[in-house]
């Protein structure tokens, strides 16, 4: 390293480090040093787009916020996004914008919710952006730096720092950045961006509200029921029910995907067993306290809770078996990571309102446009 340093080109260190702790001083950072803007380089980034400077691409009503295009290719910038990164981010912020919950509060909210970004389509391979190996983790700028441009333009725009509009209890490190590309060549089925009405060849962004990333190890079986139960089981926990709406995101790495494409089954079939299979008996809720729902929000609580009415399996045939998703589609599917052991994840997705057959979580919006 210590050559690389030597053979770098010349630059006022002491300069840079002065702009650094300038913006750190004025909480214009995410805790990490940001990259010096300029003039001349946050044109750079604005010449990527044919979007006008002062376009709203996104607000946040009652907080009166509201951030343009010139506004997050500063943060782009400050970010450390080359500048071809950028219709990425524009595309992403249009995503957001589309989802319900971001505008009326969700990012202020103590639950320390985060935005996903996942990336669909030839723009992968362009920019580099990583869907295999460590997908979920650090070594690739593309990913890194898109994903913290998204974060640094909540925390500058909208003022969503810690201990102030930002009340998350204790919050995820997908507060700091979190983009990822799907593995599209690795996986046996349709690309996510196909299912809500692009074409594969379409770049385009898909936007989801996070809470928190779980890593499913299963090398142990070659059984699809067997692997789909093992989902089930990780969706349906009691600690992932807050509220009568569970969603999630399955990232299924490529060993995973071909098991069950190999033995037949489609996305819909996965999704239609996860489904059936990711329920709970009344007496297990009632064992963590949430047998029931609030009739203000529908957070799940005690059924003996003041603000407490029934949920919606109350009313059914079989009121001690509880549906905990709304629709098959209240699972997305998606392949990502390296084809080297059976590692997937389960990702907690936010959803406050009844997932439509097309979830409120899942916003896509086509980069080129």
């Amino acid at each position: 390293m210590s050559t690389s340093i030597e053979q770098a080109p010349a630059v006022d260190a002491e300069a840079v480090r002065l702009a650094q702790e300038f913006y750190d001083e004025r909480g214009w950072t995410d805790g990490l040093p940001v990259t010096p803007v300029t003039e001349s380089s946050l044109a750079d980034v604005l010449a990527t787009t044919s979007r006008e400077p002062d376009e709203v691409l996104f607000e946040v009503p009652h907080l009166n916020r509201r951030i343009t295009v010139r506004l997050a290719a500063i943060n782009a910038a400050l970010a450390g996004c080359r500048p071809e990164y950028f219709p990425v981010v524009v595309a992403a912020w249009l995503a957001i914008a589309k989802e319900p919950h971001p505008r009326r509060g969700i990012w202020q909210s103590t639950t320390g919710t985060a935005p996903l970004t996942v990336v669909n389509g030839p723009i992968r391979t362009e920019l580099g952006l990583n869907g295999a190996g460590n997908v979920f983790g650090s070594g690739h700028r593309a990913n890194a730096t898109i994903g913290r441009a998204i974060r640094l333009g909540l925390i500058n725009v909208f003022g969503l720092r810690p201990h102030e509009l930002d009340q998350a209890t204790q919050g995820t490190p997908a507060k700091y950045t979190a983009c990822i590309a799907e593995n599209e060549e690795l996986s046996p089925w349709a690309p996510l961006h196909t299912e809500h009405g692009h074409d594969a060849g379409d770049s385009v962004v898909t936007e989801f509200v996070i809470r928190s990333v779980m890593h499913v190890e299963a090398r142990h079986t070659s059984s699809p029921e067997q692997l789909a139960r093992d989902f089930a089981d990780s969706i349906r926990r009691t600690g992932a029910l807050i509220h009568e709406y569970t969603s999630a995101l399955l990232v299924l790495v490529p060993e995973h995907a071909r098991l069950f494409a190999d033995a037949g089954w489609s996305k819909d079939d996965l999704r239609a067993f996860l489904f059936a299979h990711t329920r709970r008996n009344r007496a297990e809720l009632t064992a963590v306290g949430k047998d029931a729902l609030s009739h203000k929000s529908h957070w799940r609580l005690p059924a003996d809770h003041p603000d407490a009415m029934p949920d919606t399996a109350s009313a059914t045939a079989t009121p001690d078996d509880v549906a905990l998703l709304s629709f098959p589609t209240s699972v997305q599917i998606m392949v990502a990571g390296a084809d080297n052991a059976g590692v997937s994840a389960i990702v907690e997705v936010f959803t406050l309102n009844p997932p439509r057959e097309i979830p409120l979580s899942t916003q896509a919006v086509d980069i080129r446009h």
